[in-house]
């Protein structure tokens, strides 16, 4: 349960959300707060792709599939998967599709 502009949000034990319709970026900023994380601009260009990955195919992608799809919608350097640990430490899917509000994506994170 995370605390969100004084709504309660409700996650599973690993911190992603219970309801998808949940998020908000707000939310997204909490979560990463609980990381010590600061998005910034590239953060966000990550989570929005994720979002709408997620939206077109109905589930998150891992982390192969990031580094495969990834530079042709936001540069070259989003294909490093080395540049996304960067960005995301804890993985870049696993944290990625957390901040974004996807459920925890399956296969290799």
């Amino acid at each position: 349960m995370i605390n969100v502009n004084g709504k309660e949000i409700e996650t599973d034990p690993q911190g992603y959300l219970a309801n998808l319709d949940d998020w908000t970026e707000e939310v997204a900023t909490v979560l990463s707060e609980q990381d010590q994380l600061v998005l910034g601009e590239k953060h966000w260009q990550v989570i929005n792709w994720i979002r709408n990955y997620y939206a077109e195919n109905g589930t998150a992608p891992n982390l192969r599939l990031l580094a495969k799809l990834l530079p042709a919608d936001l540069g070259e350097e989003f294909g490093d998967k080395q540049y996304l640990f960067d960005l995301f430490p804890y993985g870049p899917a696993k944290q990625a599709c957390r901040y974004a509000g996807m459920p925890k994506p399956t296969g290799c994170v």
